[in-house]
């Protein structure tokens, strides 16, 4: 393995052309996202930049518990983002925290047992951030597909509890579609691996150094773990979160629009 690569900030500073670049073309046709751009830019420097200070920190005290700590803030903070799109599902913000946390405590438990990685910071760092990141990212889209499904369905859930359907029966196949929202674009990143494109960690391995080989399996393992990781999660979203959309007599409770 050869050296790793050193990035300096004028190194950084530079690649801010194109960023310049997507702000012209914001400009050009007038898309008013030239400040969520800016913005966009600002708080990935700085958020990038605490966090990278953070994880030095754990890296060099190789503490489980501060790792721990850690991965919990993220679960939260996942949690308070993802509840932010699923805007029609009522108090979104606990079904998501609970299937962060057990995705993420399931996923990397497994992890651990098989011997996959050891059990110090420097490996349950980056991979907890992964998990949490991509199991948010579809617990996001499959309760935003079942707020939308469910407001837009609700005189013809109405009328299949009316011939006696339960609530599970009357939303199962809402819930279904929602699941599948979730889970798909990851199965399809899977699929089209090395075809289309190079996943950032094969990639940035490459660019330190390693075998081609050794990079490819590392990203196959964490393909693997990633479509466990989100599956559960997603799963996890939509089971608890269809529950808050009936009563207890199996009655659809009334929404604003």
């Amino acid at each position: 393995m050869s050296a790793a690569i050193h990035i300096g900030l004028g190194d950084v500073a530079a690649t801010l052309a194109l960023v310049a670049v997507a702000g012209a073309v914001a400009l050009w046709e007038r898309t008013d996202l030239e400040a969520d751009i800016a913005v966009a830019v600002a708080r990935s420097f700085i958020q990038l930049t605490a966090i990278g200070y953070v994880i030095n920190a754990i890296f060099a005290s190789d503490s489980i518990l501060w790792v721990a700590l850690l991965l919990a803030v993220m679960v939260v903070f996942g949690a308070f983002t993802a509840r932010g799109r699923a805007t029609r599902v009522p108090h979104a913000f606990w079904p998501l925290l609970v299937a962060l946390a057990i995705a993420a405590t399931a996923t990397l438990a497994v992890v651990l047992a098989i011997g996959v990685f050891p059990a110090e910071a420097r490996y349950l760092v980056p991979v907890g951030g992964m998990v949490i990141g991509n199991a948010m990212t579809a617990a996001a889209v499959a309760l935003n597909r079942l707020g939308d499904e469910i407001h837009d369905a609700a005189g013809r859930i109405e009328a299949t509890l009316a011939l006696g359907a339960t609530a599970t029966q009357a939303i199962r196949p809402i819930a279904r579609r929602s699941l599948r929202s979730g889970m798909i674009p990851l199965i399809d990143s899977t699929k089209t691996t090395g075809l289309i494109f190079f996943p950032g960690t094969m990639v940035g391995m490459l660019l330190a150094g390693a075998s081609p080989i050794d990079a490819v399996r590392l990203q196959l393992v964490l393909l693997y773990i990633l479509l466990g990781a989100v599956a559960l999660a997603t799963l996890l979203a939509v089971l608890l979160s269809r529950r808050a959309f009936f009563t207890a007599e199996h009655q659809l409770r009334e929404r604003p629009d």
